[in-house]
């Protein structure tokens, strides 16, 4: 049902992977890339390959939201060979929403492999007249008008993504992970749940239910962001933490705030009860994990550590 609901898919063309700069960074190395994510898009990306003998555990990461655009991947991994602009820009989104710390790098320099692309609409893959937030609903319109939804295109890129990693000799096919933040973390159990190349995932800040999330006061309300993460006739179906659920037996951590505005802790316990259940329906509750933290809408470097010490376990 997922699937069909995200249809139709992409058509596929070889990866053909260009190496366009390199950076040697503390214990890993920091490649910008160029790949053909399907026959319509060729996007570029950041990928960190760890010093050594490979195959390495990997993991996929998928950027945020906050209505901010023009950067995607930069936010998950310290851009090289950018205008000074651009990494101003990086750095203090890594410091109001990641404590001050790219998560790519912390998991490059703790012995991962590191993909992270810009979905559509974000950074190297913006509007060539520049960001703009009222936008997005013009292009989440016009993909409708042609068959398809902003979130639909998003979810093939991220599982095409990996159908990448899975070709590369530095990578451990067996030992992929995916994690995300807001939007991100959205991305992560989207793709956790349509795909079984993933092994285990780590969503930060994006669990709820469409009770509580169809509020006044909640942005999903609103339009505009919400474009970006919106399946076409999913809820009819199912509700968020039943689509994530599809993760199942798979080891998934969720991570979230009390005081995150935008996901009212209510909504997250019952989404957590819900995916809890299946889990458990399954005999496999050690690989369901939750962690609530007294924080607002942030990936700590706390989180972050928890992130590592989770993909270290299931992943290594």
């Amino acid at each position: 049902v997922l699937l069909d609901c995200l249809k139709p898919s992409l058509p596929v063309a070889d990866f053909d992977m260009e190496v366009q700069e390199v950076e040697k960074r503390s214990g890993y190395e920091a490649r910008k890339i160029l790949f053909n994510v399907s026959a319509y898009s060729r996007v570029p990306a950041y990928l960190l390959v760890p010093e050594g003998e490979g195959p390495f555990p990997t993991v996929v990461l998928m950027h945020d939201h906050g209505a901010h655009f023009t950067i995607g991947k930069e936010k998950m991994v310290r851009p090289f060979g950018v205008e000074d602009w651009t990494l101003e820009d990086a750095d203090r989104w890594a410091e109001s929403s990641y404590d001050k710390q790219y998560v790519g790098d912390y998991l490059a320099a703790n012995g991962y492999v590191v993909l992270a692309i810009d979905a559509l609409f974000w950074g190297e893959r913006g509007r060539k007249e520049g960001a703009n937030y009222n936008a997005q609903e013009a292009m989440a319109s016009n993909l409708m008008q042609m068959g398809h939804s902003w979130g639909a295109l998003v979810t093939w890129d991220d599982i095409r993504s990996v159908e990448f990693l899975t070709t590369l000799p530095q990578v451990d096919k067996n030992r992929i992970g995916a994690m995300g933040f807001s939007m991100g973390a959205h991305r992560t159990w989207m793709l956790c749940a349509a795909t079984d190349m993933v092994k285990a995932g780590a969503a930060v800040c994006w669990m709820n239910t469409t009770e509580h999330l169809m509020t006044l006061t909640n942005n999903q309300s609103k339009g505009g962001s919400a474009y970006s993460m919106l399946i076409p006739g999913i809820r009819n179906y199912m509700d968020y933490p039943h689509v994530a659920s599809i993760a199942c037996p798979k080891p998934m951590l969720f991570v979230n705030g009390t005081k995150d505005k935008l996901f009212p802790i209510e909504g997250v316990y019952d989404a957590y009860k819900i995916m809890s259940d299946v889990w458990s329906s399954q005999q496999v509750s050690e690989n369901f994990r939750t962690k609530i933290y007294e924080l607002p809408h942030f990936c700590s470097k706390d989180i972050q550590k928890d992130l590592l010490d989770f993909f270290n376990e299931k992943l290594k």
